[in-house]
C-alpha cells in the first residue's frame, strides 16, 4: 500500500515531522528522556535525500550542483558536533527545495487544467439516434451534440441550434459568445446554456484544445541560454567555496568557521533565480491564451528592435465585410439595392457573395425570387427577377454587356481599389443601378497596437503578399511607414533574415503557410492559434490562441519584467552569498544562523518569481501608462 498520494505531500509531511523534532531537542530534558538528539530526525527524513541526490549525480553525471556543497556542510556539521545546524540546514533546504517546486507546478498548472478540459466523452447523432462514445473516436464529419453546461469536445461549426459559449480557456474573456448556425466552435471551450450540434472539422487529437496542451507541455522542454549560465555559475561558486573553507581553516585553525563558510555559501537562489521566473512567466502567459514554447524565447523577445505583421489575418480580421453600398438610379434606394445583391448572392459559394448575404442577414431575413442563377467565372452573376435581368459583377462583366460607365463611377472604383477593397456592381436591364464595396476589416486594436510598439522604441514593419495599394491603405491607419508588398514567402524570409544579420532582433507575426519561413527565421515567431496554418503555428515560438493582436503589447511587457526579475533575484543573491561569506570568515556568523541567512536568500527568489503569476493582462494600464509617459509632451492618449 502506498503511504504517500504524491512526492509533495511526503515532503511536506517529512518537513513536519523534521520541524517538531527539531524544536523538541531544543528541550534539554527531553533529549536526556529519550538519550537521544531529536535533531537526528531532520537529518534522517530531509538531509539523506539531498546527500543521495548530489551523490548520484556527482557518481552517473559528475555534475557539481548545489546539492553538493550541502551535503559538504551537512557532513562537516556532523563531524564537529553541530547536530542541531545539521538538522535545521536540512530542514531548511527542504523547505526551499519545496517552494521552488511549488512554484514551479503553480507556474505549470495551465496544463493540467488543459487535461483536465478535455472531455472524455461525446454524444455523436448517428442514424438519428443520440450515442455515446468516446472523444477521441470522433472523425471530422461527425455530428456532435452539446447540451448546456458541457464542454464541447472537437472543433467544429454548428449546424443546427445555439448557443452562449465560455470562450476564457482560450482568449481570456469573461463575457460569453452567442453562437449561431454557421459560427465555428473550439474544443475546450463551455455552452453555457441550449443545445446546439455541430460538424467535427477536426478530429479530437488535432482540436485546438489538444494543440493548446502540446504547446504549453513544450515550454518545458528547452531552457533559456542565461539558466546555462548560473548553471556554470554554480559549479564554480561551489569551488570557490570549498577553496575559501580550506583557506579559511588553514588561517584560523577553527573548524566551524569553515563549515560556515560552506554552508552560506551554498548557490541555491543563485540557481533558482532563473528557472523559477521563466517558468512564472510562461505560466502567466498561458492563463491568457499565450504559448510560449520555451524560456529561451522569453529573453529573446526581451531584446527585439523589429516587429514585423502580415496584414491579411494579422492586422486585419482576415475575413471580408461590406464598408459600403450605394444606388444610383432613385427607383431603387441603397436598402432595396442591397436586398437585390443578396437575394442572388444566396445562390452563390463565392467568398464575396457570403459576405454580402453575411451582412444582409445581420439585420434583414426576407429575401426576392430569384431564377436562372448562372455564373460567370472570374466576373459574377446572371440570373433573373420576375421578367427583370439582372447582372452581378466586376467592372470586366459590366464592360463586356456594353453597360454606359460614367467618369465618375470610374473614379469610384479606382478609389476604393487604391484603398484595398474590391466593387461589385448591379445592373437591371442593362441599366447600372449601383455598387457594393467590401475589403477586409482592419482590427480594431490594430492602431493602439502599433502606437504602443513605437513607444517601447521597436520599429514595426508590414511584410505582406498583397498590392501596393492595399498595403499602403492599412499601413497609414495603423502608423507603419516601413511597408513591403507583393512577396513571395522567400522574400518574407530574405528581409528577415537580412535584419536578424545586421543585429537587429526581429520579431514576425503572421499567421498562413506563407509565413512559415519567416516565422522560423527570426528571433521570435508569433502565429495567430486558432486561425492559422497548422505549419505556421509549429513554426513559431509563440502562439495566440485568442487570435488577438492586443496581446502583444502585454508579451513584450512581460518578457521585460521576467528579465527584470532574474537579474533582481542574481544580483540579489550573489549580494547575499559574498556578504554571508564574509561574516562567516570573521566568525560572525556559525553554521545555524547562516544556514537561515543563506535560506532566506532562496525564500525571497522564489517569492519574488512567484509574483509574476499575479500579473494581470490589461492592455488599457500597459498601453497607457507607458504610451502616455513616452509622448506626454503630445498630450497622447490611447485607449
Amino acid at each position: 500500500m502506498k503511504l504517500f498520494k504524491s512526492e509533495t505531500q511526503k515532503t511536506v509531511t517529512f518537513i513536519i515531522i523534521s520541524s517538531i523534532c527539531l524544536f523538541m531537542s531544543l528541550i534539554q530534558s527531553v533529549d536526556e528522556l529519550l538519550h537521544f538528539n531529536l535533531s537526528w530526525v531532520a537529518i534522517i527524513l530531509c538531509g539523506l535525500p539531498i546527500i543521495k541526490e548530489a551523490a548520484t549525480c556527482l557518481y552517473e553525471e559528475f555534475d557539481i550542483k548545489a546539492d553538493v556543497l550541502v551535503s559538504l556542510a551537512l557532513i562537516a556539521s556532523v563531524i564537529i558536533g553541530e547536530i542541531f545546524a545539521a538538522g535545521e540546514i536540512s530542514v531548511i533546504m527542504t523547505i526551499g527545495a519545496l517552494l521552488e517546486d511549488l512554484t514551479v507546478q503553480k507556474a505549470k498548472s495551465g496544463i493540467e487544467n488543459l487535461v483536465k478540459l478535455t472531455p472524455k466523452q461525446a454524444r455523436i447523432i448517428r442514424d438519428n439516434k443520440e450515442i455515446m462514445i468516446n472523444a477521441d473516436d470522433i472523425e471530422i464529419g461527425d455530428i456532435v451534440r452539446v447540451i448546456a453546461g458541457e464542454t464541447i469536445p472537437v472543433d467544429g461549426v454548428i449546424i443546427k441550434g445555439q448557443g452562449s459559449i465560455d470562450e476564457s480557456i482560450m482568449n481570456g474573456e469573461s463575457l460569453p459568445v452567442d453562437k449561431y448556425v454557421g459560427d465555428d466552435v473550439l474544443s475546450g471551450t463551455i455552452n453555457q446554456y441550449s443545445t446546439f450540434d455541430i460538424k467535427a472539422t477536426k478530429t479530437s487529437q488535432d482540436s485546438s484544445l489538444k494543440r493548446m496542451i502540446k504547446l504549453v507541455k513544450e515550454a518545458d522542454s528547452k531552457k533559456a541560454p542565461i539558466v546555462s549560465l548560473t548553471d556554470k555559475w554554480a559549479t564554480w561558486i561551489v569551488v570557490i567555496a570549498l577553496v575559501s573553507s580550506i583557506g579559511t581553516y588553514l588561517v584560523t585553525h577553527q573548524i566551524l568557521r569553515s563549515v560556515t563558510i560552506l554552508v552560506v555559501f551554498c548557490p541555491c537562489a543563485l540557481v533558482l533565480a532563473t528557472p523559477t521566473a521563466i517558468m512564472a512567466g510562461i505560466g502567466n502567459a498561458s492563463k491568457y491564451g499565450m504559448l510560449i514554447k520555451g524560456g529561451d524565447v522569453v529573453e529573446r523577445l526581451s531584446k527585439i528592435k523589429n516587429i514585423a505583421f502580415d496584414k491579411t489575418g494579422t492586422l486585419t480580421y482576415g475575413k471580408l465585410s461590406v464598408v459600403e453600398y450605394k444606388s444610383f438610379n432613385p427607383e431603387y434606394d441603397d436598402e432595396a439595392l442591397l436586398k437585390i445583391l443578396a437575394s442572388v448572392e444566396a445562390y452563390s459559394e463565392h467568398p464575396l457573395g457570403k459576405a454580402i448575404i453575411s451582412y444582409y442577414k445581420e439585420n434583414n431575413e426576407e429575401l426576392l425570387d430569384i431564377q436562372n442563377f448562372t455564373v460567370n467565372p472570374g466576373k459574377g452573376i446572371t440570373a433573373n427577377l420576375g421578367e427583370k435581368s439582372i447582372l452581378v459583377g466586376n467592372l470586366k462583366l459590366i464592360k463586356d454587356v456594353d453597360i454606359n460607365l460614367n467618369k465618375d463611377i470610374i473614379n469610384i472604383s479606382e478609389e476604393f481599389t487604391k484603398k484595398g477593397c474590391t466593387v461589385i456592381y448591379l445592373s437591371i436591364d442593362n441599366k447600372l443601378i449601383g455598387y457594393v464595396a467590401l475589403s477586409d476589416i482592419l482590427r480594431e486594436e490594430a492602431k493602439e497596437v502599433i502606437s504602443y510598439i513605437k513607444s517601447q522604441k521597436i520599429n514595426p514593419i508590414m511584410l505582406t503578399g498583397d498590392n501596393k495599394n492595399s498595403a499602403q491603405n492599412i499601413a497609414s491607419i495603423v502608423g507603419i511607414d516601413d511597408i513591403h508588398p507583393s512577396l513571395l514567402p522567400e522574400d518574407k524570409m530574405n528581409i528577415i533574415k537580412n535584419l536578424e544579420d545586421s543585429k537587429s532582433p526581429t520579431c514576425m507575426i503572421g499567421d498562413g503557410v506563407n509565413d512559415a519561413l519567416a516565422l522560423k527565421y527570426s528571433s521570435v515567431g508569433i502565429s495567430m492559434g486558432a486561425i492559422g496554418s497548422d505549419i505556421a503555428i509549429e513554426a513559431s515560438d509563440i502562439a495566440l490562441a485568442s487570435d488577438d493582436i492586443k496581446n502583444i503589447p502585454y508579451l513584450l511587457y512581460l518578457s521585460k519584467k521576467t528579465m527584470k526579475t532574474i537579474k533582481l533575484n542574481v544580483t540579489f543573491s550573489l549580494a547575499l552569498n559574498f556578504l554571508a561569506i564574509i561574516l562567516a570568515m570573521t566568525g560572525i556568523l556559525n553554521p545555524v544562523v547562516g544556514a537561515l541567512v543563506h535560506n532566506l536568500g532562496s525564500v525571497f527568489v522564489i517569492l519574488n518569481s512567484a509574483k509574476l503569476l499575479k500579473t494581470r493582462n490589461n492592455l488599457d494600464l500597459h498601453i497607457k501608462i507607458e504610451y502616455e509617459v513616452t509622448n506626454k509632451s503630445k498630450g497622447a492618449l490611447i485607449v
